[in-house]
């Protein structure tokens, strides 16, 4: 395995990231991985290896950049203690669906020229507030974008007019949603919203409700699931096998 650390040039600055690699002779076909609220941290360094060892290239990117450096947070505390509480909620306040698409096509220009990926379209996938990010650049970038994925994502078919459902007709990409049991970002409404835009766009698609709580996939939040996160790597494993593997 190997981890190669990077800044990607975009128009708000420039964005420090993570390439995830197997093992082994590249190039490898490409994927984008959007944190959660929590940002960077051990974890999603770890499973961004985990993906990549399945034989693909891994972006981990910063989405916290525009703030410039900051202790790293501990999702275990955010709901008990209010001062990280509140320190996550203004670091998540400083990216927009807008900023963030504009930081992902960066990151597909980046992609595209680096001798560690293969293939003219990329994967997303995205936890949390990064499952929007991931739908969204399926919208915005159709052409670049070959499959998005979605784990416990909120707010991803909102009354938000920027919301990634709108996108829905646009989209060429294969889609996998995973929602949580009982989740506010993510309910029966906006389930119903996302479920009528991507049949109505024809998008090739899942939408499920996994049973267990937001946060279900990320191994250090509270809420973690072994057996949701499981069926969430498989179903990485089978999304990406039949759409970027051939590249």
């Amino acid at each position: 395995m190997t981890e190669r650390s990077m800044m990607i040039p975009t128009p708000d600055g420039a964005c420090d990231a993570s390439l995830h690699t197997p093992t082994g002779k590249g190039p490898w076909p490409a994927v984008i991985m959007y944190p959660d609220a929590g940002g960077v941290r051990a974890t999603f360094h770890a499973m961004a290896q985990r993906l990549a060892d399945l034989g693909y290239a891994v972006l981990l990117p910063n989405l916290y950049y525009r703030v410039g450096e900051f202790e790293p947070l501990d999702v275990r505390t955010v709901f008990t203690d209010p001062a990280e509480r509140a320190r996550l909620m203004g670091l998540a306040s400083s990216v927009t669906e807008e900023g963030v698409a504009r930081d992902t096509e960066a990151m597909l220009d980046f992609l595209a020229v680096q001798p560690e990926v293969t293939g003219t379209k990329v994967g997303t996938t995205g936890y949390c507030m990064g499952g929007s990010f991931a739908l969204t650049a399926a919208g915005r970038f159709p052409d670049r974008v070959a499959a998005a994925a979605s784990f416990h994502g909120g707010q991803i078919a909102s009354t938000a007019p920027d919301s990634p459902h709108l996108l829905a007709g646009a989209m060429t990409a294969k889609v996998y949603i995973a929602g949580a049991e009982n989740d506010a970002s993510f309910g029966a409404e906006q389930f119903g919203r996302m479920s009528a835009a991507l049949t109505d766009a024809d998008v090739d698609h899942v939408l499920v409700t996994y049973p267990a709580a937001h946060g279900f996939a990320v191994p250090d939040n509270p809420t973690y699931d072994d057996n949701a996160a499981a069926r969430h790597w498989q179903a990485l494993e089978d999304l990406y096998a039949s759409t970027l593997a051939a590249q």
